[in-house]
């Protein structure tokens, strides 16, 4: 897929770990798991809007496209 997630480089960045961030985001461990790992085949703005909140960040800072 040419869309690369790249959530686990901003949470290290932020120092936060899975939970925090699952507890910040109102989001389960399991679907954050799945789209940290790139399992995901879409994602919610709303939920890439909160992400991008909890973690200060752009949205592009998280999605990233490779050809």
């Amino acid at each position: 897929m040419p869309i690369i997630v790249n959530l686990d480089v901003m949470m290290a960045k932020r120092k936060m770990s899975l939970n925090e961030l699952s507890e910040k985001v109102d989001i389960t461990l399991s679907n954050l798991s799945i789209l940290k790992t790139g399992k995901a085949k879409a994602i919610r703005f709303s939920t890439l809007e909160s992400l991008c909140e909890a973690l200060d960040c752009q949205p592009a800072d998280i999605l990233e496209f490779r050809k």
